[in-house]
C-alpha cells in the first residue's frame, strides 16, 4: 500500500516543528521536505505541494495566500494553520467536534483552515449552550483568555527566553489586544452563532504553553436564567462520543489544583480541550472555561486531526500523546 505523502509548508516554524514531531513518529505517512536553500522561493513550494497528498501550510497569511494561488494539482488537499482562510467560504472551518456534519465536511474537502487556539477554546465552550438555547443569539459575550509566550511565534518566544532565570521578567503578564479586532474575533464570531462579535480580550503569561479561555456568564440578565447543572449537561451531551473533548463534572474539584486553583497548564502535550463550568445559582452567575494546551489541539495536535480525517486515516492516530 502506497503511504500518503504529506509536506509541511514553514516546518520550521513553532508549530510546523510539532506538527513534523508527531508526523516523524508514524509509519502510515510519509513526510516529504523541500530542499532547504529553496525554502524561500515560492514557486518551488508551490511544485511540491502539487505532488503530494496532502499539504500543510504553517506560513504567515500573506505567504499562505501567495503559494495557495500558485498551487495548480486537483487534487492535492491543502490543510492551512494561518488565519488566512479561517473564514473564506470556499474553505471548510477543521473543528470536526464543532457540529454535526462538520466532520464529513472535512474529509471530503479539499481546502480546510485550522482553526486558532482562542477560537477553539471559546467555541467547544459557547457551541453547546447556543446550539440548545440557554444562551441566545443576542447575549453579550465576553472572554477573557491567556496563552503561554509561545502562542506568539518565535519573536515573543526569544522575548520571553531572554529574561530566563531572571527574578523579575520584562513583562510578567500582560493584557493585549487593547484597540479591539483582534484577528481571531472574526473567526469566534463566525461560527459561534452569536448575533454580535463577543468582547475578546486576550493576554500572555510568562510560561511557554497552555491556555485558558474564560467565558463569564451573568445569567441573572436572561428571562429565565440556566442552572449551572443545565449548562454543564449540554456539554456534556453535545460532546459525548468526541474523545478529544472533556467536560468535567460540576463542582469537581478534581481538575483544581488545591481544590481552588483551575491551572492553565494542566492540558499540556494533549490533544484535548477540558471544559469546565462554575456557578452560583442563586445569584443566577456562572463561568464557562476551556483548557487547551496552545500548540496542542489549539495548533499542531488539531493540525494533525485534521489531516487524518482529510486522508481517512484513524482520527487518533499520532495523537495520543504530546510532543
Amino acid at each position: 500500500m502506497v503511504q500518503p505523502r504529506v509536506f509541511i509548508d514553514g516546518e520550521a516554524g513553532t508549530t510546523g516543528l510539532q506538527i513534523y514531531a508527531r508526523l516523524a513518529q508514524r509509519e502510515d505517512v510519509t513526510v516529504v521536505s523541500i530542499d532547504p536553500a529553496k525554502r524561500k522561493d515560492v514557486a518551488e513550494r508551490a511544485k511540491l505541494i502539487d505532488s503530494v497528498d496532502v499539504a500543510i501550510l504553517c506560513l504567515p497569511d500573506a505567504a499562505a495566500r501567495e503559494v495557495v494561488d500558485l498551487v495548480s494539482s486537483p487534487t492535492v488537499k491543502i490543510l492551512d494553520a494561518s488565519t488566512a482562510h479561517r473564514t473564506h467560504q470556499d474553505w471548510v472551518y477543521g473543528f470536526p467536534e464543532l457540529a454535526p456534519g462538520q466532520r464529513d465536511a472535512i474529509a471530503k474537502a479539499h481546502r480546510v483552515s485550522n482553526p486558532g487556539c482562542y477560537p477553539t477554546g471559546f467555541l467547544a465552550a459557547i457551541k453547546p449552550l447556543m446550539t440548545s438555547g440557554l444562551i441566545p443569539a443576542s447575549f453579550p459575550v465576553t472572554v477573557n483568555a491567556i496563552s503561554g509566550y509561545s502562542g506568539g511565534g518565535r519573536k515573543l518566544m526569544e522575548t520571553y527566553a531572554g529574561y530566563r532565570g531572571e527574578s523579575e521578567p520584562l513583562y510578567p503578564y500582560g493584557v493585549y489586544g487593547l484597540t479591539f479586532g483582534h484577528k481571531h474575533v472574526q473567526e469566534m464570531h463566525e461560527y459561534s452563532g452569536l448575533a454580535h462579535a463577543p468582547l475578546f480580550l486576550p493576554a500572555v503569561g510568562t510560561f511557554e504553553q497552555g491556555m485558558l479561555v474564560q467565558i463569564p456568564l451573568p445569567l441573572w440578565t436572561l428571562d429565565h436564567p440556566p442552572t449551572g447543572q443545565q449548562l454543564c449537561a449540554a456539554l456534556t451531551d453535545y460532546y459525548a462520543d468526541e474523545p478529544f473533548v472533556q467536560v468535567a463534572a460540576l463542582a469537581d474539584e478534581a481538575g483544581l489544583r488545591d481544590g481552588k486553583f483551575l491551572d492553565t497548564k494542566a492540558a499540556n502535550g494533549t490533544n484535548q480541550v477540558q471544559l469546565f463550568v462554575f456557578a452560583k445559582d442563586d445569584t443566577h452567575e456562572a463561568l464557562v472555561a476551556a483548557r487547551l494546551d496552545n500548540l496542542g489541539k489549539g495548533a499542531s495536535g488539531a493540525a494533525v486531526q485534521n489531516m487524518n480525517i482529510m486522508l481517512g486515516l484513524p482520527e487518533q492516530a499520532g495523537l495520543n500523546q504530546g510532543v
